[in-house]
């Protein structure tokens, strides 16, 4: 008769497979245009960003000194309840010229814009012209915290006061309707759950659970 220990071990991984399998089912690559439960927005801290990972040549772009960016758009992200979709086709569809113009001025590269396009925006059910219109629209609904579209230095914050920010600055918003990304204690985005409409904010418990778990964050000051 196997120990007790050794039963406990491989009920535990069995726990972890099992967990592993359910999530990736829930995120489903290649589901069904259209088909989801409301969209992310997920603005990145483009300095947090740049501290980290501005050293890859295709990040040179936004990167540079100078740059100066801010909060970019990094996507929007149809989502379910658990999970998202990702990846839904048809394969070889790429944004025209045309429809790229409607991304300008959002994403911090091209390039960027058609990943985005690629991986969430066939997913929402729309081309990529109405997409990227979405995209702005979703945006524009957002207001930035002053005292983060005014940052010249370096700032220390918590998450939850970061989230409370944003809540101050947008009526209708709340903290578990959204979640704060860090990587090495860096802020990285901050992720802003938004009806299919993109009419009103929503409360999204598994994007509110997977925010940065850190105490303090650096907000790194544009350069």
């Amino acid at each position: 008769m196997a120990p007790v220990w050794a039963c406990l071990r491989l009920l535990g991984l069995l726990a972890v497979l099992t967990s592993a399998a359910q999530a990736q089912g829930r995120n489903q690559r290649g589901g069904e245009p259209g088909d989801f439960d409301f969209y992310v927005l997920a603005l990145s801290w483009s300095p947090g960003f740049c501290e980290l990972d501005g050293d890859r040549d295709r990040n040179r772009e936004q990167c540079a000194d100078g740059a100066g960016l801010r909060f970019v758009v990094h996507g929007l992200w149809p989502q379910n309840e658990r999970g998202y979709p990702s990846d839904c086709g048809p394969a070889g569809r790429t944004p025209s010229r045309i429809a790229l113009e409607q991304a300008k001025g959002l994403f911090p590269t091209e390039s960027l814009a058609r990943y985005e396009w690629r991986k969430h925006g066939t997913c929402s059910g729309a081309g990529p012209s109405d997409y990227f219109a979405d995209v702005r629209r979703a945006r524009d609904r957002i207001v930035i915290p002053p005292v983060l579209a005014k940052a010249e230095r370096n700032q220390n914050w918590t998450a939850i006061d970061l989230e409370r920010a944003f809540v101050a600055a947008n009526p209708g918003l709340r903290t578990d309707m959204m979640s704060v990304a860090c990587k090495r204690g860096v802020l990285q985005e901050v992720r802003i759950c938004l009806s299919k409409d993109l009419r009103d904010f929503r409360m999204c418990q598994e994007v509110d659970r997977s925010g940065c778990r850190t105490r303090d964050i650096t907000v790194v000051a544009p350069r």
